[in-house]
């Protein structure tokens, strides 16, 4: 006689109480995170003057003073820290994943270190060396780069503040992509079968990695337009300097920006949620 093997049947009791349990979870998640969008939005959307329902608030944004400059800099800043985050923990990833496996300790301990400092130590340091572009280094190339990268206009010392705050972030992401796919057996593949480096990472990694690097883009892109503390002590007006700014003479504009740039973080995390979909061949239904 042959025993048959039979996977064994959950019971309908604990099926339904697992269901129960998921569909609570869900409904007090729902709860945390709708009800204070929906009480910020019906804040903002409240007339106070005439009494009612009004939008003035969302459609008087494009027109608010000083908004238009403050969003032109935070985008600007957010797309060359995201372009400065993927070009510095790329190449470098790859090259202790695939040349220099024993730097792996190394790298990640770094990587770690802009979490251990704070913020405001940072800032401070950063703010001691810019004071010496136009003082001691007065005439020396060093010093007129440090006194053009404090330009109101595209502080390009944020850029490099914002990479180094962003590189743990990116390495997280980067590295779980990594392991994920097993890039030294997809190089040693490409390599056999005659692929150039260029073409090997190209053409095999990084479409492979493309949810990793999307990761990292959003994280970074998420830092940017939320940080506060850097840009307000070294006194630029980034978006989210302008909404502390202006939230004292306008609160409801305050929270109707917030409120509007809360959803179109939203729109950009489905959007690349979206984008890291990949087609399903037909052998694949």
């Amino acid at each position: 006689m042959t025993a048959v093997l039979t996977r064994p049947v959950e019971a309908p009791a604990v099926h339904r109480r697992k269901n129960a349990t998921s569909i609570v979870v869900l409904i007090v998640a729902g709860v945390y995170f709708l009800v204070p969008l929906a009480a910020a939005i019906w804040f903002t959307v409240q007339d106070k003057v005439h009494g009612g329902v009004t939008g003035e608030y969302y459609t008087s944004i494009p027109r608010a003073e000083g908004f238009a400059g403050a969003l032109r800099r935070s985008l600007s800043l957010a797309v060359l820290s995201v372009l400065g985050v993927l070009l510095v923990t790329v190449p470098a990833m790859l090259a202790v994943t695939l040349r220099l496996p024993r730097l792996r300790p190394l790298v990640e301990g770094l990587s770690l270190l802009p979490l251990v400092i704070p913020p405001i130590a940072l800032v401070a340091g950063v703010r001691d060396m810019l004071a010496l572009g136009p003082d001691q280094l007065a005439g020396t190339p060093f010093g007129d780069a440090l006194v053009s990268s404090q330009d109101p206009e595209l502080p390009i010392i944020l850029v490099v503040v914002y990479i180094v705050l962003a590189t743990p972030f990116a390495y997280r992401s980067l590295d779980a992509g990594i392991r994920a796919v097993d890039a030294r057996t997809l190089v040693d593949a490409a390599r056999g079968l005659g692929s150039s480096w260029f073409d090997v990472v190209w053409r095999v990694l990084l479409p492979n990695l493309r949810g990793a690097v999307l990761g990292a883009a959003f994280l970074t892109l998420g830092l940017v337009l939320g940080e506060y503390t850097i840009a307000g002590i070294l006194l630029f007006e980034t978006l989210p300097t302008w909404l502390v700014k202006i939230s004292g003479a306008n609160g409801q504009l305050s929270v109707s920006v917030s409120t509007a740039s809360l959803l179109f973080t939203w729109l950009l995390l489905l959007v690349v949620s979206l984008a890291d979909r990949r087609p399903t061949s037909r052998s694949e239904r």
